[in-house]
């Protein structure tokens, strides 16, 4: 199984835009020695910056929303996390990833209706065994959930459906999946 880069390292974009604009100030004092116009080119990359940074993250949750099933299975496993968070947030639930190390096997925990809910999500290209099933019932207890899903892009193994069920664990195949997408998509 392919190592799963860290949330945080894909998340860690500041340091290159605060380089972009200390050297667009930089560039302007040498030019101009005039700290009027810097403080303005300044304000003017931030806000150019801080835009650009909101209309891509806009982008990328439109593309998510518009996933279909092929699109999912080229998905990373936090892409295929991300769009998970969309999809329950049209749901009515308050969705948020865990960290990725150190989770407690759940990936994302979803609120709502007064309940809690654990998700572990495996965007796989074979069927999902046993051990998915046994990491959310551990991260039941750790996160005090309610209930507990597994979420894939695939189906899941004899062995793990036959765990889930003697563990109130619900499991969402690549068919339920599907059918949630597309359930979401016609209540727009």
């Amino acid at each position: 199984m392919a190592k799963r880069k860290s949330k945080k390292k894909q998340q860690n974009t500041i340091p290159w835009q605060l380089i972009v604009i200390a050297s667009i100030g930089a560039i302007t004092y040498y030019f101009t020695t005039n700290v009027d116009v810097t403080l303005y080119a300044l304000i003017g990359s931030a806000v150019f910056l801080f835009v650009a940074s909101i209309w891509k993250k806009v982008r990328s949750q439109q593309s998510l929303q518009r996933s279909n099933i092929h699109q999912i299975d080229d998905m990373t496993g936090i892409q295929f996390e991300e769009f998970l968070v969309q999809l329950f947030m049209k749901q009515g639930y308050r969705a948020t990833m865990t960290k990725s190390s150190g989770d407690f096997g759940a990936d994302l925990v979803l609120k709502g209706n007064g309940e809690t809910i654990v998700v572990q999500a495996k965007r796989y290209k074979s069927s999902v065994g046993v051990k998915a099933v046994q990491e959310i019932i551990a991260a039941i207890r750790m996160y005090d959930a309610d209930s507990a899903w597994v979420v894939t892009n695939s189906y899941f193994t004899k062995q793990a459906q036959t765990l889930a069920s003697h563990n109130d664990v619900r499991l969402i195949d690549r068919d339920e999946l599907l059918e949630m997408i597309q359930n979401t998509r016609r209540r727009k």
